[in-house]
């Protein structure tokens, strides 16, 4: 318990390494102190079929975020709003842990859990010993240290990271990260390592040749020893609207996410899950 506190007096759990003595109350660029905050607990109903089944995968949305993606459908509780929610205890997690289970979730989704993770590995240890036994998931901007990702090891049971651009140009617009496309790829290097990974890539709309080459990339590296998830449910949100990047303010067409599918199957994916495009509804993004 001591070890992992000390993650938060000079906080590098992200590639930002911001420094910071979060422990005192400092902030890092995710906006968070060192206490575990969360937006929303619930049985989520929309995940890849595997990891949804039909109970649901038990969500944990953490509050805060490395990134800061101008078209983030979860941005109230990313950036917007870094004091939404509740503050837990690793002991309380562990309890609303458990709980998701007695409701018969089919696993523990934690979804954008980087900041927090010296105190979610306490609260997975409380957890275990007190009968938590369903799998675990990481669910990730793929924006992780290397560091962080070997301390989960024996932890996680599926992987699932975005790689959301190969361009650092458009990292850097899009997500305020010029770096990501070279610290994602090696995160999920290690991811894949590790244990079972599901690759996520969101189509956006303007951007297929982007698509194109993540999914070539991803299958130059991998084959089909990863899943890859090709999405569609891209929703303009109502703060893209004045960024400067027009394309960004619908939805994709058919005739986009098409030309990314037949280009998947063209290079020879076959480990892939796709999207009905009739997903890109509101009523998806949850109410934080």
């Amino acid at each position: 318990m001591d070890r992992r506190r000390q993650f938060y007096e000079h906080c590098n759990l992200c590639p930002r390494k911001c420094g910071v003595n979060r422990s005192r109350g400092e902030l890092g660029f995710c906006g968070q102190d060192d206490r575990i905050r969360v937006a929303l607990t619930m049985l989520h109903h929309w995940e890849e079929p595997e990891l949804s089944g039909e109970a649901g995968s038990g969500a944990v949305f953490f509050t805060g975020c490395t990134l800061r993606c101008i078209y983030c459908q979860n941005h109230a509780i990313s950036y917007a709003r870094l004091d939404k929610g509740k503050t837990y205890n690793p002991e309380e997690l562990s309890e609303a842990f458990l709980k998701l289970q007695e409701q018969g979730a089919l696993n523990i989704n934690l979804i954008t859990a980087a900041m927090h993770m010296p105190h979610v590995l306490t609260a997975l240890d409380h957890a275990r010993s007190n009968g938590l036994h369903i799998p675990i998931v990481y669910n990730s901007s793929g924006y992780e240290s290397q560091e962080l990702l070997k301390e989960l090891e024996g932890y996680i049971d599926i992987y699932l990271p975005d790689l959301k651009y190969l361009s650092t140009a458009l990292a850097a617009a899009f997500s305020g990260a010029p770096d990501y496309p070279e610290v994602a790829m090696k995160a999920i290097d290690e991811m894949v390592r590790q244990t079972t990974t599901i690759v996520r890539h969101l189509v956006l709309p303007g951007h297929v040749k982007e698509s194109k080459r993540v999914l070539s990339y991803l299958h130059d590296t991998y084959g089909n020893r990863v899943k890859v998830s090709i999405m569609s449910q891209y929703t303009p949100v109502l703060e893209v609207m004045n960024t400067g990047y027009p394309e960004l303010n619908r939805r994709i067409t058919k005739r986009e996410y098409e030309r990314v599918i037949d280009h998947a199957l063209k290079i020879g994916i076959e480990n892939a899950y796709i999207q009905d495009r009739m997903v890109a509804k509101e009523s998806f993004i949850p109410d934080f």
